[in-house]
């Protein structure tokens, strides 16, 4: 097809659309580069998850595909000692500040963190590092929505779907590690004017944001 560009991606010849993020170039192509927070629509992706690093021929250090181009000719890794490495230490930190009780998670076999253990061989437990349990509050006051923070993996996904689709109450509050998806002043879901549409629990990816039935 015209204006295409090729690259290699793990000794596979792909195409993609100029300007195209890599790590969609690859996802369309069946090959699974993990990710958390970005989204196809987002045109500056925050990389905040750092979980879709990969190494590209030339280039000194690992970059996330999420932000990096495809380029004509570009020959890319996405599996290597130092790749696991970095992936492993970025996953076992999102799972340090995630409630892990699968068994009773909404989520459960839907989980992008399960399958991000699936596809790489990795852990569902904590460690190298110290667990930080949250103990937030859940709230239950929306009719359509069911929000447990500290299930929350801080993508974002819930925030862009609810200014795209819904009221746009969700907001990223605080820094560090007290961090956290909240509505303005902390208030309840209801309080804070939820519309019920049910497009964050949609976009959630570890059952943080859930739909009622």
């Amino acid at each position: 097809m015209s204006g295409e560009v090729t690259l290699t991606i793990d000794g596979r010849r792909i195409t993609a659309r100029p300007g195209e993020k890599l790590l969609w170039a690859a996802l369309d192509n069946g090959i699974y580069i993990p990710h958390l927070c970005a989204g196809r629509e987002d045109e500056h992706p925050d990389a905040a998850c750092r979980l879709c690093f990969v190494e590209i021929e030339g280039v000194p250090r690992p970059v996330t595909a999420c932000t990096e181009p495809v380029a004509a000719g570009m020959v890319v890794r996405t599996r290597s000692e130092r790749l696991d490495r970095l992936v492993g230490t970025a996953f076992e930190l999102l799972l340090a500040n995630h409630r892990l009780d699968c068994g009773r998670c909404p989520a459960n076999r839907s989980c992008a963190l399960q399958e991000i253990a699936r596809q790489r061989g990795f852990k569902l437990k904590v460690t190298r590092l110290r667990v930080l349990e949250k103990n937030l509050p859940v709230d239950d006051s929306s009719p359509a929505v069911l929000y447990d923070p500290n299930r929350c993996v801080l993508c974002g996904r819930c925030v862009r779907a609810c200014r795209q689709s819904g009221g746009g109450v969700l907001g990223f509050a605080h820094r560090g590690f007290q961090r956290r998806v909240t509505t303005f002043g902390g208030a309840s879901l209801a309080d804070a004017g939820c519309s019920g549409c049910g497009a964050c629990a949609a976009a959630c990816p570890v059952g943080a944001l859930t739909a009622k039935k």
